[in-house]
């Protein structure tokens, strides 16, 4: 049996020097290293990194969870966390990587037939992935998002967990939760690097400490009623609401437009000058109840310069 050698980091969570074998996270469709760093880094999450020691392995930390996420050579989806974690993730990662939800079929009922842009998109990246995070996480993640770029949204996320989040294992840390945000001031998240985000993400807080359940029970309501709620929300507005329903809640039928969609649905559609809610009506009506999934194919063919 391999010794291991426990420690403790000074922050009261116990580290351990070693990962768990990897393991294999059964998935409808097999996927390359390339749609995996698309799915990690591509702008549905903000805190996975390569681990530059190790090609091709990302980590990455959600809720009160550290895990490192790999293809092996069969295209299959390998994972590993620390020892002392490894046994109750299993279930976790099923949930955050939907490793039960078939895309390529949801693919498959887009109308690519009839839509050659589409149809391009899907061909390039047939096995890309929607994740399913959760759901007060994606709200604070995306909340940061606003006129920022994928990089700098990760950066602020590191160091609002640096500054006010719980330990998770050895140094890292999760996000602070709403509750934890509710008794910060606005003047120290302003120390993240938010800027007027600050403000919003203070006022949220605030608000949200009145409500109850709300993190359990907004995911499972019908996508209208979740965005009518979310965009009464400070610096909620329909992109960001339709962000977090779609990454962290997997309703389908959202379709975010920010400047990457845009430009898309200008180039390739013809929608010059559309304001983001005609384009965002559009795309519901046009790809219909997965629009989400075939707004991702956009976003990343059009950050691929493709």
């Amino acid at each position: 049996m391999r010794a291991r050698k426990r420690e403790n980091n000074g922050s009261g969570v116990a580290k351990t020097t070693g990962w768990s074998p990897w393991q294999s996270l059964p998935t409808p469709v097999r996927i390359s290293p390339e749609v995996l760093a698309e799915t990690l880094a591509g702008g549905q999450a903000f805190r996975w990194k390569r681990v530059h020691d190790q090609p091709g392995v990302w980590q990455g930390v959600w809720a009160k969870m550290v895990a490192r996420a790999r293809v092996n050579e069969a295209c299959e989806l390998e994972w590993s966390a620390p020892e002392t974690m490894a046994a109750r993730f299993a279930p976790a990662l099923e949930t955050y990587f939907a490793a039960d939800v078939n895309f390529a079929a949801l693919a498959d009922q887009l109308p690519w037939r009839t839509d050659i842009i589409l149809e391009e998109r899907i061909r390039a990246q047939p096995a890309l992935r929607l994740l399913k995070q959760p759901f007060g996480e994606t709200l604070l993640a995306f909340l940061c998002s606003s006129a920022k770029r994928i990089p700098h949204i990760a950066q602020i996320c590191e160091k609002m967990a640096a500054r006010f989040g719980e330990p998770v294992w050895d140094d890292v840390k999760a996000l602070p939760t709403w509750p934890r945000l509710a008794e910060i001031s606005e003047q120290d998240l302003q120390g993240c690097g938010l800027g007027y985000r600050a403000r919003f993400i203070h006022d949220t807080a605030r608000l949200l400490a009145q409500e109850r359940d709300w993190e359990e029970r907004l995911p499972h309501a019908p996508y209208a009623q979740a965005h009518e709620w979310l965009t009464a929300l400070p610096g909620v507005g329909p992109k960001i609401a339709d962000c977090v329903l779609l990454f962290g809640a997997a309703k389908y039928e959202a379709f975010p437009v920010d400047t990457w969609i845009l430009q898309a649905m200008a180039k390739r559609y013809g929608l010059h000058g559309w304001r983001p809610a005609q384009v965002a009506q559009f795309g519901r009506a046009h790809f219909g109840p997965l629009a989400g999934l075939a707004q991702q194919f956009l976003f990343a063919g059009e950050r691929a310069g493709k």
